[in-house]
């Protein structure tokens, strides 16, 4: 007996498919609102003259140094990416070895579009490995070198903020306690989520991965010389097992101390500045600052750059110090010159890269 409802029945769950789509699309643009809405809520609820003030006794020496100590950590990371291909054939049978350098380039790319665009903090990865393969990488081994260098990057900030933790664990008032127990449950999660991460790369089947990675590759990559490397080249679940293979150890526990190294050097911006504001702070303040504030800022992902969420957590965990919101606020502030300074000039790379490769591409008029 034949059905007597008409209509498809996929429908009902058709509505809710495209709601979630479009909810996830739009999530970088209302990550962005609720950051500025956050942002000018804290710069005009607090004293606008102390917070301009205390910018100002950082002065042009101390943004400089700020500035290069960014170079520093963004050199420091692209160093770590690099080595999770080295001694690896990422462009195929006779293809040359990509030379450190255009690793190091396409970092700075990475952080400039995760900074400086509205995309969440996972946009400039995707740039990131588009742009490999113009140096000749298979797609599949540039999403397996993102995907591993993410995956550590993630584990040394967890390392980091345990660390953080702990030393925050040493210091008086309850306060400092409750926020430290707070800190090693959140940390507990991450460990959890970083383990199931890896278990995916390295131990689960991979192919509902494998075809969300091709497919976005075709979509970010296009028809293109690299993309038909891509499609002849290894799958993604063997570029993970040559990237993740047991006989790489020393390239991947360079690549995972250089991370470490990175979140590390992170803190001395922090100690540049408040010097410049003639504030005296101990190695321990400064690590928790800086592994406490990034731990907040990561934990926001949805918001492009962490817009008002840094500015929040360099209010909240500072006031653990005696800084006032003037002082932690300006501090935020100053972290955010170098974004701006080594973010403009990365997307202006991206998009000469970006023109050189469609010229190449480009059929002859």
């Amino acid at each position: 007996m034949a059905d007597p409802r008409p209509g498809p029945k996929l429908a009902p769950k058709s509505g809710p498919n495209r709601l979630l789509r479009g909810l996830a699309r739009r999530l970088p643009l209302l990550g962005t609102l609720a950051g500025l809405a956050l942002g000018t809520w804290l710069v005009v609820t607090n004293d606008l003259t102390a917070i301009g003030d205390a910018f100002g006794r950082i002065g042009a020496i101390g943004l400089i140094g700020l500035v290069l100590v960014r170079a520093l950590i963004v050199l420091v990371c692209g160093l770590a990416w690099a080595r999770l291909l080295a001694g690896l054939a990422p462009a195929g049978p006779g293809g040359k070895p990509v030379e450190t350098g255009a690793f190091v380039i396409l970092r700075f790319v990475r952080e400039g579009v995760n900074v400086l665009l509205p995309v969440a903090s996972v946009g400039g990865e995707v740039v990131g490995g588009r742009l490999l393969t113009f140096w000749g990488v298979a797609g599949s081994f540039a999403a397996a070198s993102l995907l591993a260098d993410m995956l550590i990057q993630v584990a040394t900030q967890v390392a980091f903020t345990v660390l953080g933790a702990g030393l925050l664990w040493r210091l008086p008032g309850e306060a400092a306690a409750t926020l430290a127990r707070w800190t090693v449950e959140v940390a507990a999660v991450a460990v959890a989520a970083v383990a199931a991460f890896f278990a995916l790369q390295r131990l689960g089947s991979t192919r509902g991965l494998e075809r969300r990675l091709s497919g976005l590759l075709r979509r970010v990559i296009g028809p293109s010389e690299p993309d038909a490397a891509a499609r002849t080249g290894p799958s993604v679940r063997d570029a993970l097992d040559a990237v993740w293979g047991r006989d790489r150890r020393g390239p991947l526990a360079q690549a995972t101390l250089l991370h470490a190294a990175g979140w590390l050097l992170g803190a001395a911006e922090i100690w540049i500045v408040l010097a410049c504001m003639g504030i005296e702070a101990s190695l321990t303040e400064v690590l928790v600052l800086e592994s406490l504030s990034q731990a907040i800022k990561s934990a926001a992902f949805p918001v492009p750059s962490g817009l008002g969420v840094q500015e929040g957590g360099f209010v909240f965990v500072g006031a653990l110090f005696g800084l006032d919101a003037g002082i932690a606020i300006a501090l935020s502030l100053a972290k955010r010159v170098p974004d701006v300074v080594l973010g403009l000039p990365s997307l202006l790379v991206w998009q000469t890269l970006e023109a050189r490769r469609a010229q190449v591409l480009a059929p002859p008029g």
